[in-house]
C-alpha cells in the first residue's frame, strides 16, 4: 500500500464564478456576466485526462465541485465534467459527489438536473439564519429563500449539508444558541460551523483596518462561542469530527476526509491545489489562479503553475496539520514511515501533560483544547516547520 492510499483519492473541481463577491470571502472567486461553458467544459475535460495519464488507474473516492458558486454551472456542464472523470478513473456507483450551492431559487431549480448528472450530495452556503446578518455578510438570499432552497435540496438529495458563520458582529451567546438550535432542527446529516475570520485582501479586512467593522467578538468571546457550539451539537447527536465540521455517525464528508487523512487529490480549476503521489513521491501542485490564464494554459496542455516534490519533513508536517484536525488523529506508525524520527516522546509528553494531546492504540490525537490552538501544537511537535504558512 502506498502512503496516500490510507486516505483515498479525491477530485476537486474549482468553478471560480459568483453572482457577487462576499466581503468576508478570500476564496478565488470572480464576478462575470458571461461564461463560455463549452470552452470551460473542454478545458476541464483536457485537464482531467492529463492528470489521469499521470496518476494511472485509480479508484476515485469522491468528487467535489467547489468555488466560487458551482450551482451557477448548468447541469449539462456538470454532467460533462463527471463523464470525463468516469472515463479517467474508476468511479464506483456509491462514490460521494458533492456540489456547493447558494440558496437562491434560480439555482434550486437546477437541483434535479444536477442529481441526474450524478451529484448525490449538496453543500449549501446558508451562512446565517437572520436577514440582518445575511445583509451584513453580503449574501444575496433571505432566510425565507434559504429555507425554500434547502427544502428543495432535501426533496432531491438524501445528503444535504449546510454552512453557518458565527462570531459575527454583535452576536452574543443567547443569539447563537437560538440560531444553532434552529439550524440543528433543519440539519440532515452534516453541517459546517465556521468562526468569522477577517482575512487580508477582503472587503471586511479593509473595513476593520479603518475601524468600520464594529462589535466583533474578541478572542475570549469567540472561544466561548466555540465551546457553546460543541455543547449544543454534542447534545443534538452531531458531534464535531473535525474542528468546524459536525455530523451524525456515517454522515461525515468523505471528500474532506481525503484531505484530513492525508490522501491524494487532484485539484483542477483556477487556483486549485492538489497533492499527488507520482513514482512514490508526494507532490504539491497548484494551478494558475486567474480564470483567463488558467483557461489559456489548460488549452495549451497544462494548467499547473507549481508542481514540486515535498520533502519528508514537509510531508509529515502536512499530515500532522491536517490529521490532527480530526477526532481520530494520526497514525504514529505512518508518521514514522513518512519521516523517521519526526516526532519524539520528548515533544509529545509536555503537550499531553497540559491536556493538548492524547495517545491511544497507536494514534496521536488533539483534545478539544488542542484543536483550538492547532498551529501551536504542531509547532511544538515539529519546531523546524513553519506552521504559519
Amino acid at each position: 500500500m502506498e502512503d496516500w492510499e490510507h486516505g483515498g483519492f479525491g477530485l476537486y473541481l474549482h468553478w471560480p464564478f459568483c453572482e457577487a463577491k462576499c466581503p468576508y470571502c478570500d476564496f478565488n472567486s470572480h464576478v462575470t456576466r458571461e461564461v463560455d461553458e463549452d470552452r470551460w467544459g473542454r478545458a476541464f475535460e483536457a485537464e482531467i485526462a492529463r492528470v489521469a495519464a499521470r496518476t494511472g488507474p485509480r479508484h476515485l473516492t469522491s468528487i467535489f465541485f467547489g468555488g466560487g458558486t458551482p450551482s451557477l454551472m448548468s447541469a449539462d456542464l456538470v454532467n460533462r465534467v463527471l463523464g470525463a472523470a468516469r472515463r479517467a478513473w474508476d468511479v464506483p456507483t456509491d462514490a460521494e459527489v458533492t456540489l456547493e450551492a447558494n440558496p437562491r431559487s434560480a439555482e434550486a431549480d437546477k437541483f434535479r438536473g444536477f442529481a441526474d448528472a450524478g451529484v448525490n450530495r449538496l453543500s449549501m452556503g446558508l451562512q446565517a439564519l437572520n436577514d440582518a446578518d445575511l445583509r451584513r455578510l453580503g449574501r444575496l438570499h433571505s432566510v425565507a429563500e434559504a429555507r425554500v432552497a434547502f427544502d428543495a435540496g432535501r426533496d432531491v438529495f438524501d445528503r444535504v449539508s449546510f454552512d453557518l458563520i458565527y462570531a459575527r458582529q454583535g452576536q452574543d451567546e443567547a443569539a447563537w444558541r437560538a440560531e444553532l438550535t434552529e439550524a440543528l432542527s433543519m440539519a440532515v446529516d452534516h453541517l459546517s460551523l465556521y468562526q468569522l475570520t477577517i482575512e487580508p485582501g477582503t472587503a471586511f479586512f479593509e473595513r476593520a483596518r479603518r475601524g468600520q467593522l464594529k462589535a466583533l467578538p474578541d478572542e475570549d468571546r469567540a472561544a466561548d462561542l466555540y465551546e457553546v457550539t460543541q455543547e449544543i451539537c454534542d447534545a443534538a447527536g452531531r458531534p464535531a469530527y473535525e474542528v468546524s465540521n459536525h455530523a451524525v455517525p456515517g454522515g461525515e464528508s468523505r471528500h474532506n476526509l481525503v484531505y484530513w487523512r492525508g490522501g491524494d487529490y487532484a485539484g483542477i480549476g483556477p487556483g486549485a491545489h492538489g497533492r499527488l503521489t507520482v513514482n512514490g513521491q508526494r507532490r504539491a501542485i497548484s494551478q494558475w489562479r486567474n480564470p483567463g490564464a488558467w483557461l489559456d494554459r489548460a488549452e495549451a496542455g497544462n494548467a499547473d503553475r507549481i508542481d514540486e516534490a515535498l520533502s519528508p519533513q514537509d510531508h509529515v508536517g502536512e499530515y500532522l496539520m491536517m490529521g490532527l484536525r480530526v477526532l481520530d488523529g494520526v497514525d504514529l506508525a505512518r508518521v514514522e514511515t513518512i519521516c523517521p524520527g519526526a516526532i519524539t516522546a520528548e515533544a509529545v509528553h509536555p503537550l499531553e501533560e497540559i491536556g493538548m494531546l492524547e495517545r491511544s492504540n497507536g494514534r496521536l490525537r488533539t483534545t478539544r483544547a488542542g484543536r483550538l490552538v492547532l498551529n501551536s501544537v504542531v509547532a511544538e511537535l515539529l519546531p523546524e516547520l513553519d506552521t504559519a504558512s
